[in-house]
């Protein structure tokens, strides 16, 4: 196998330039590379099982590949998830096979994104890890235990990478200064914002670094101040990535912050999803979403003011628009939270999904022919507005043979607490008409 860390060009962008060449040189995870750490265990023994790498874009998952096919007495055979078929995937077999023949050399194949991968693509791998002809290692930014089907996942360990912590980012950028920024000084201010905008991607970080020199040696300057970062790389700071499983973490903070009744918190996840570049409306959406399952009749104005928060940024747009929805977040995080409704939802619906066909009574149906008349259609059905209280007490409308449920149990909070007096004061009244009877 050809060494895969041949001398770089220097033209080369700076994120293959700075790739490590050894595992010393790796910046983070050392959680899995520190002494006696999982990973680093694998490396010196040369005992490598079939892995899955999962972690955030940037965290060195196809660094840790490379170096293992470096170190390892295999050839070495990668794959991308985004452009490979299944085609693919059987020439890759014929090479590892004829290898094992002719050299008696094993083969390390690796995925890079295999969650790209559909079942069947995934399952093309699995006799082989299992006869030991390869050595899995597929690299994914999403949970393997959604994306990775379960019979390669256990025959794989899962590591998981980290995000880089600003120090980390740190020691990079000296390192990239060193390479391709020599006698370029950032100020204070702007390292501070340079390492935010890389929120734990290295690749990212070196990406912009690069740029960052480029634009600050093409007009001659030796000192990036704030305001030469904001006139050359201001359209670039955006640091949010609209899919992948950060985006969802995210909406899952904002989610839960709203139902634990966090104003501070809410308002926290809502900016940060905005500053990353997320769509306001969305974010809209899901925000109605969240006065329909987490506020419900405890606060019926709440499914009326997120939806008034949408029309509102539809007509103003960014940035006024934007206070709308932060308005209807506020709102729905201070407002008193039930999910009875939905709990009741979501019990009918399954109730409904297993019951049979029940018949509609007889009283309840409705009579518009004489035909229907004398099949007793709506016979004996009582208007609710003739009786005291406009409430038929006693009255059943439930099909004749189900026993009586209940699925919706209101809290004691906010509307819902008087919504449960009144139930309780009609089901009351229902008994009582019972008794009469």
């Amino acid at each position: 196998m050809s060494d895969l860390f041949e001398p770089v060009n220097p033209q080369a962008p700076l994120a293959e330039q700075l790739r490590p060449k050894t595992l010393d040189e790796v910046v983070g995870q050392s959680h899995l590379l520190g002494e006696g750490k999982p990973l680093r265990l694998a490396f010196t023994s040369g005992k490598l099982p079939s892995m899955i790498l999962w972690g955030p874009p940037g965290v060195g998952k196809t660094t840790l590949a490379r170096l293992i096919a470096n170190t390892a007495d295999a050839d070495f055979i990668p794959l991308s998830a985004v452009l490979a078929g299944v085609k693919d995937i059987r020439d890759a077999v014929q090479r590892a096979e004829h290898a094992l023949q002719q050299t008696g050399r094993r083969t390390i194949m690796f995925v890079d994104e295999v969650h790209r991968f559909n079942k069947s693509q995934q399952d093309a791998f699995l006799p082989f890890v299992e006869s030991g002809l390869i050595t899995f290692i597929g690299a994914t930014t999403e949970n393997p235990s959604f994306e990775v089907n379960s019979a390669l996942l256990s025959r794989a360990q899962v590591f998981v990478l980290s995000a880089l912590s600003e120090a980390e980012l740190g020691q990079l950028l000296d390192r990239a200064l060193a390479v391709a920024g020599e006698g370029i000084t950032l100020t204070p201010e702007v390292r501070e914002q340079v390492l935010a905008y890389a929120d734990g991607d290295a690749r990212r970080l070196l990406n912009f670094a690069e740029g960052l020199f480029n634009a600050a040696q093409a007009a001659g300057r030796d000192t990036v101040d704030e305001a030469f970062l904001q006139s050359t790389m201001a359209s670039k700071l955006r640091r949010f990535d609209k899919g992948g499983e950060a985006f969802y973490d995210q909406i899952s903070a904002l989610h839960k912050s709203v139902r634990g009744s966090n104003p501070d918190a809410a308002l926290y996840w809502f900016l940060r999803m905005l500053d990353g570049g997320a769509d306001p409306l969305y974010l809209g959406r899901r925000i109605v979403r969240m006065a329909v399952e987490d506020i419900g009749l405890a606060d019926p104005r709440a499914q009326t003011m997120t939806l008034e928060a949408c029309q509102i940024y539809e007509r103003l747009g960014s940035p006024e628009g934007e206070l709308a929805l932060a308005n209807a977040v506020l709102y729905l995080a201070v407002a008193p939270k039930s999910n009875a409704a939905y709990m009741a939802y979501n019990e009918a619906k399954a109730f409904v999904g297993n019951d049979k066909s029940r018949p509609v009574p007889l009283h309840l149906r409705n009579a518009p022919t004489k035909l229907m008349k004398a099949l007793d259609y709506g016979k004996e059905y009582r208007y609710a507005h003739n009786e005291p209280d406009a409430y038929a007490a006693g009255e059943s409308y439930l099909p004749d043979d189900m026993q009586p449920v209940q699925f919706y149990v209101p809290t004691p909070r906010g509307l819902e607490g008087k919504i449960s007096e009144k139930l309780a004061h009609l089901r009351a009244l229902d008994q009582q008409a019972k008794k009469k009877k």
